[in-house]
């Protein structure tokens, strides 16, 4: 036993002292990893409280949670002011964008929070597992978004939506909520399975994972094994527009949207993409010198994103299945920014009227930031009118609605603003900022996201976006019309919980604050706007 240090220390010697020694990290380089570790203890904390409770009485959860997520916000937003640059060996990274996408992850989390307290309170249904499945999930946004190796990127995508895997199965009791547990499971796990192996493919092709080595390896990779490669790239291009919501991989959001606890959709519908949008862009730009041709691809994607969302959505009663094909439309409109993105690395070439005609005459310092501002933009204003909307139906929704065949339908909505009148505003404002409508912080969204698809000279896609954003207002402007011009039902409405009045209050005030003022707001995000070098 005594000869083991020895030979210990022998074979320590002759290794090599790049082997022996262990990689060195400065403080600063996890202070971007302190929001998604205060989400991930707090979910523990609630997991655990829930094995121990002897109370009926759930309330500290649901605030907890909120307060849990308040704090990983403030800290994210602190965190915009760190220098730029790689961090962890080059397998995250320090940025603003990052940093504001993990603030839209902690305010859908924060939101939803306080959505599921009223929710399930009025179902008896309050549990700390709950709680701390929807801060796991807001962990992996977080960690997802400072990701910049595609190993650890694909395990924060998988740590986020295994959470929300089982939150959508949450609501045993409702057979539409467990079907679209599994449904989503099943169809995840596939779009999971393309992902990872189109990621195996870009490694044997380039022989990197990081995004920042495989920048510059691409190109050869193309020239060489172009066989390898491009299979590689649509692979991971398919999986990640999965969890975009993007046509033709977009199937899954009606069914998903509907069946699962509506809090628990807010969260999806405002978090899960944007989390999944800056793993997109990540993956954009570090493929952006490659090939032309991805540029067509997501032109298209973008193009028949919105067009097919809309088209589906105007045939929609159900409102949680229109909100759900409007969220893909959403989709095909961020997609224009991110079509922007990559543009910047392509000026001065003739690519074709849907990709790309430079009449503006911008350059890529100047693109880039431009298109990733509308981006971040267009995430956070989308991110509070969705929740805000999501969370009127939450308000409106009575336990005995639960697996009827009409819970959602419009007629649910009719008399409204006679029998809530608060609710009814807070509804129509979210729909005009949906649609677009000025003095709305929807329709500065769009403004700035189609403003960078002009400059990036993507006048088709551009003018494509605003026709098929006009041609939504019809089912938006329907939602109003039955809140303001329909007979009211002799029926009651569902039990009002302060945390859900709190939601549909302080969302409607954002939605119009932020669409008349929007001059501070705008001066962060140039900042977020600053993104890691490749």
């Amino acid at each position: 036993m005594s000869a083991s240090p020895s030979l210990a220390s022998s074979m320590l010697s002759t290794m090599p002292a790049s082997t022996a020694s262990l990689p060195s990290f400065s403080l600063l380089e996890f202070q971007p990893l302190l929001p998604a570790a205060i989400l991930a203890v707090t979910a523990m904390l609630l997991m655990l409280s829930e094995a121990f409770s002897v109370s009926k009485s759930r309330s500290y959860q649901a605030i907890l949670a909120a307060v849990a997520s308040v704090v990983a916000g403030f800290l994210a937003f602190q965190n915009t002011q760190l220098p730029v640059g790689l961090i962890l060996d080059g397998r995250g990274v320090m940025d603003g964008f990052s940093s504001w996408i993990t603030l839209i992850a902690c305010f859908a989390a924060g939101m939803s929070s306080l959505l599921a307290f009223g929710f399930f309170r009025q179902r008896n249904a309050e549990r700390g597992e709950f709680y701390g499945l929807l801060l796991f999930s807001a962990a992996g946004m977080s960690l997802l978004a400072v990701s910049n190796e595609f190993i650890t990127l694909f395990v924060n995508l998988e740590l986020m939506s295994l959470a929300t895997y089982a939150l959508a199965a949450f609501w045993r009791r409702s057979s539409r909520s467990v079907e679209a547990g599994f449904k989503y499971f099943i169809l995840g796990a596939f779009a999971s399975a393309i992902l990872i192996y189109g990621v195996a493919l870009l490694y044997g092709a380039t022989g990197t994972t990081q995004l920042d080595m495989l920048h510059h390896q691409l190109p050869k990779a193309l020239e060489d094994t172009p066989w390898l490669t491009w299979p590689g790239l649509i692979l991971v291009l398919a999986g990640l527009s999965f969890k975009i919501a993007a046509v033709p991989l977009h199937m899954w959001t009606p069914d998903v949207y509907e069946g699962a606890p509506t809090p628990v959709t807010a969260l999806m519908s405002a978090g899960i993409k944007a989390a999944a949008f800056v793993a997109l862009v990540r993956v954009v730009l570090h493929v952006g010198d490659s090939s032309v041709v991805f540029l067509h691809l997501l032109s298209f994607l973008a193009a028949i994103t919105m067009v097919v969302g809309n088209l589906l959505a105007i045939a929609q009663r159900n409102v949680k299945r229109m909100l759900a094909y409007s969220s893909i439309a959403h989709a095909g409109y961020i997609l224009i920014g991110v079509a922007a993105l990559f543009t910047a690395n392509h000026l001065g070439n003739d690519v074709g009227v849907l990709s790309a005609t430079n009449v503006a005459n911008p350059t890529a310092e100047t693109l880039r930031p431009m298109a990733l501002q509308g981006i971040l933009f267009y995430l956070l204003s989308y991110a509070i009118t969705v929740v805000g909307a999501f969370g009127v139906l939450a308000a409106i929704e009575k336990r005995e609605d639960d697996g009827a065949a009409d819970a959602w339908d419009l007629n649910k909505l009719s008399g409204l603003a006679t029998r809530r009148p608060g609710w009814a505003l807070a509804m129509a404002l979210f729909m005009f900022s949906m649609g677009g409508i000025p003095s709305t912080i929807g329709f500065l969204g769009k403004l700035y996201l189609f403003k960078a698809g002009i400059s990036a000279g993507l006048i088709g896609l551009s003018v494509l976006g605003v026709l098929a954003s006009a041609a939504g207002m019809y089912y938006y402007l329907r939602v109003i019309v039955y809140m303001y011009m329909k007979p009211s039902p002799e029926t009651e409405m569902g039990a009002r919980h302060w945390s859900t009045e709190f939601v549909l209050a302080a969302s409607a005030v954002a939605v119009v604050l932020l669409g008349l003022l929007p001059g501070p707001l705008l001066d962060w995000l140039r900042q977020a706007a600053l993104f890691a070098p490749n």
